[in-house]
Formats: C-alpha cells, sequence, structure tokens
C-alpha cells in the first residue's frame, strides 16, 4: 500500500511539474506575441521591454556580441529610427523548449515585410528573473 502512494505521489508531482512547464512556455510566447505588437506600432522601447534590463545581457548579431540593455535598445533605435523603418515583424517558432524551472529556450524565423523585405532566425533564451520571464541571450542572424 505504502508503494502504490508513494507511485501516485510521484506520478501526481511530474503532472504538476509538466503542467507548470507548459504555463511557463505559454507565457514566454505570449511575451513573444507582446513583442510583435510592440514593433508592429512603432514602440521599441515596448519590444525591449521583455530584454533584461542589466549589463550582462547579451544579443549576438551580424556584427559580434553586444553586450548589456542600453546598448542593445541603441543599436535597434539607430538600425531602425521610424515606423517605416521597422516595418512589420512576424515570429514562427520552430521549437520551445524549458530546460529548468527558470530557463526556456526558444529557436524561430522572423520576417520583417516593409519596402525591402528581410528575416532569418533567431535562438533566445529566457530566464526568470525575479519571477518574471526576459531575455538574457539572443542570438539573431
Amino acid at each position: 500500500m505504502k508503494k502504490l502512494l508513494i507511485i501516485y505521489c510521484l506520478i501526481c508531482g511530474l503532472r504538476l511539474s509538466a503542467q507548470n512547464q507548459k504555463t511557463d512556455v505559454t507565457q514566454v510566447l505570449e511575451n513573444m506575441k507582446t513583442q510583435e505588437g510592440s514593433w508592429n506600432k512603432g514602440d521599441v522601447r515596448g519590444f525591449m521591454n521583455y530584454y533584461w534590463n542589466n549589463d550582462s545581457l547579451k544579443f549576438i548579431g551580424s556584427k559580434g556580441i553586444t553586450y548589456g540593455w542600453q546598448k542593445t535598445l541603441d543599436n535597434y533605435t539607430k538600425g531602425y529610427p521610424n515606423k517605416e523603418a521597422m516595418g512589420i515583424l512576424t515570429f514562427t517558432i520552430v521549437e520551445s523548449t524549458q530546460l529548468s524551472e527558470t530557463s526556456i529556450y526558444i529557436i524561430g524565423k522572423w520576417e520583417l515585410k516593409k519596402e525591402k523585405p528581410s528575416g532569418g532566425h533567431f535562438t533566445l533564451l529566457w530566464k526568470k528573473i525575479n519571477n518574471q520571464w526576459v531575455i538574457v541571450a539572443d542570438h539573431t542572424s
């Protein structure tokens, strides 16, 4: 009887853990939808709300690694000075994996619809910091 109770408790614990992970991934994907909306309104700061506001943020792009939230924001505003230059952003999620209670890995594609369309792929590492999911590393190509 004790063995059955222990097995039952383990199964219940695993199911709760899986449900929490699904909820966390869902939250991160909702955050990314909000990012798309901010971008498409021309709101770079709103887009950046989901990046870790810290000097240790890493953005890896064609010019190498940029460290820090402010420098990443500066690069975005320099590269996309107005709504017309920003175009319409669409994310397509290829894979989303919860690595731990505080880490989620996202792989996807991005597309900018504008006069001269562009696109590529990205890898994001999201971390739960102070009970909020934020991007701590972004590799976009």
